[in-house]
């Protein structure tokens, strides 16, 4: 029964983000796609979409859909350079979200940050972090870019057991990467 529940609600999720990325652009009246109706799709190329900075080392996002401040589903891009990660965190809801979409990214569980144990997971993966369930995750060797889609509004909880000062810093660093990414159209 939890495998039928939970088919059914990646099922439905992968629905309401198809629906959510035909929302946020409009199609121009020249090009490949004139004709179209506006009313029906919406198409955004890989030349408008613009990475931007946050508050978090070695992250770059792109907003695609909704807003990740307010109690909607909303779609981001996330960039990880190579060699940067989040550190041990956790979110209040089930997150059924990353996939990689470019090279290998890297996991690992616990309070105990340790990224020379992080496990590869290889492109095209669907990864679901549970809810309130201690994860990190990131790039290895190579820049990583994951596509989530999530509940919002978006809430991290940092859990590393090692650095209490450096918590404050990372959970306002989160914040803020995130609150830019919800500003963008």
């Amino acid at each position: 029964m939890f495998f039928s529940i939970q088919k059914s609600r990646v099922g439905c999720l992968l629905a309401v983000v198809a629906a959510a990325l035909l929302a946020p652009a409009a199609i121009s009246a020249d090009g490949p796609f004139a004709g179209l109706d506006p009313k029906a799709i919406a198409i955004r190329l890989p030349a408008d979409m613009q990475w931007k900075s946050g508050g978090l080392s070695g992250a770059e996002s792109i907003a695609l859909a909704g807003d990740a401040s307010k109690p909607e589903l909303y779609v981001v891009l996330v960039k990880w350079s190579a060699h940067h990660n989040s550190r041990p965190h956790f979110h209040p809801n089930d997150r059924f979200h990353h996939r990689v979409v470019r090279k290998p990214g890297g996991v690992n569980t616990g309070r105990n940050y340790d990224p020379e144990h992080m496990r590869p997971v290889p492109q095209g993966s669907f990864v679901t972090h549970y809810a309130g369930e201690v994860h990190y995750d990131g790039a290895k060797d190579a820049d990583v870019i994951l596509e989530i889609v999530v509940m919002g509004p978006e809430t991290l909880t940092p859990a590393e057991a090692s650095s209490r000062r450096q918590v404050p810093r990372c959970q306002a660093a989160c914040r803020s990467v995130l609150t830019k990414v919800a500003r963008e159209p």
